[in-house]
Order: structure tokens, then C-alpha cells, then sequence
């Protein structure tokens, strides 16, 4: 990571690949609404960014990594989600929590620092939402498409967005479809149809909006052992989880 940016660039450029995953680029606009700034106040952060060489600015068309910028994007969001795992295990924050919590002091930490917390955890392999932590080296994260992208016989591990309605966090407890669990997809019914897919042995059925809401990590398997597929990671009670 490079120490000398601030807490607004790095904030910019996690959103930056977050919306330019799909190949697209990043608008002011876009940038503006996930951040919660003015457009004004992103555009003069965007062009800080592009005067240091994270990333290329056309204005009026939008923005795109550099090498390095993608990498540096990628290292921010591993400091973020190692951090979440920090609050979530050792703290007991509940995931939509640590979410929060994590961005206040996430940019004050050192490297050094970062990397004791990562082996101090063990070397988590997800933050409490379910998504992956990438390692230091990497330059592109995993992808996580969502539920109902997936087909029957599809394995795959569930991640849950910090902005996901606490109202449909709390339905999805009850069916047992919470970070870090391991579902298969047995059924996909055609025209945008309902999804079948296995949670802990039962079945559950999922409508194609709900399924669009969770995120999932692909796995080559079922694990076969349900306490291994959270091995490392918070389950959450249902009275916990919810909307910081």
C-alpha cells in the first residue's frame, strides 16, 4: 500500500473497481453516489488520483485503472476486510458492524501493522460478509457473482453486501443463509423463475430478485463438512445481524 494517500482516495479507489469489475468505466456521478460526495468533490479527488498515476481520466467519459492503480485498489480492499475480520473475531462486532467500523481507523494503520493482524487471525481466508481477502500480491479479486447467476449443481459459498436490507438479512437468517454458509444449486426454473438450492441439508426456494441479493464464491465441491465451510469465520444469531 502506499502509506502517503489519504483516506478519501483509498475510499475513491475501492469504489473505483468496484464499479469497473464488469469492464465499464467509472463515472463522477456513479462515484458520487457510492461515496456519498458531491460530484465536484469526487471529480477533484479523481484528478489527484490521475496527477499520481493511479488512474486515467477522461473527463466527461469516465475513469480507469492504471497498473498500479488496480493493484493499490486491491490492497485497500484487502486492508478493509482484514480489518472487519479483526472486529468481527476479536472484538465481536457483528458483521453490517465491522463493516461500518472498520473505514473510521482501517487507513490509520501501518503495513507492518496490517500484516500482524492478518497472521495474528491466521490468515483468514473471507471478512465477515464472505467475500475474499486477497493476499498481498494480488491485483484482481476473486469474482463473486451473485445467486442467481449460478446453475444446478453449481457449489458455492455465500457473502452478504454491508448495504443489504437489514429486513431481508433478517429473512434470509431463517433460512440459514448467512456469510460464510455453503449452498448447491438444485433447481433454476426457466423465464426468471424461481432458484432451488440446499442449505444445510434442506431445501430453500429463493425468488430471482432475493437471489440477486446474495453474493457467492464458487467452490469446485460441496465441502462435505459443514463446521469446515465456516471454519474461521463469525456466524452471526439472527438478533445480531443486522443494519449498523
Amino acid at each position: 500500500m502506499d502509506d502517503s494517500l489519504t483516506k478519501s482516495e483509498r475510499e475513491a479507489l475501492k469504489a473505483i473497481y468496484r464499479l469497473t469489475r464488469d469492464g465499464s468505466e467509472a463515472h463522477t456521478g456513479a462515484l458520487a453516489d457510492v461515496l456519498g460526495l458531491s460530484p465536484g468533490t469526487v471529480t477533484t479527488t479523481i484528478k489527484r488520483l490521475a496527477d499520481r498515476g493511479f488512474v486515467d481520466h477522461r473527463p466527461y467519459q469516465g475513469v480507469n485503472f492504471t497498473a498500479v492503480g488496480q493493484q493499490t485498489a486491491v490492497g485497500a480492499i484487502r486492508r478493509h476486510r482484514i480489518v472487519e475480520r479483526f472486529l468481527a473475531d476479536m472484538l465481536g462486532y457483528a458483521w453490517n458492524e465491522a463493516d461500518k467500523l472498520a473505514i473510521g481507523f482501517e487507513h490509520e494503520l501501518p503495513d507492518a501493522v496490517l500484516e500482524r493482524l492478518y497472521m495474528a487471525l491466521h490468515r483468514p481466508a473471507t471478512c465477515p460478509h464472505g467475500f475474499p481477502i486477497p493476499t498481498a500480491e494480488d491485483v484482481e479479486l476473486p469474482l463473486t457473482p451473485d445467486l442467481y447467476a449460478l446453475e444446478p449443481g453449481d457449489v458455492a459459498e455465500v457473502a452478504l453486501s454491508g448495504s443489504t436490507d437489514p429486513d431481508l438479512v433478517t429473512f434470509l437468517g431463517t433460512l440459514g443463509l448467512v456469510p460464510g454458509v455453503e449452498v448447491v444449486v438444485v433447481e433454476k426454473h426457466p423465464f426468471d423463475g424461481p432458484l432451488v438450492v440446499t442449505v444445510d441439508g434442506q431445501d430453500r426456494t429463493l425468488g430471482e430478485r432475493v437471489a440477486r441479493q446474495i453474493y457467492v464464491t464458487r467452490r469446485d465441491h460441496p465441502s462435505g463438512d459443514r463446521a469446515s465451510s465456516t471454519s474461521g469465520r463469525t456466524a452471526v444469531p439472527t438478533t445480531q445481524r443486522k443494519q449498523a
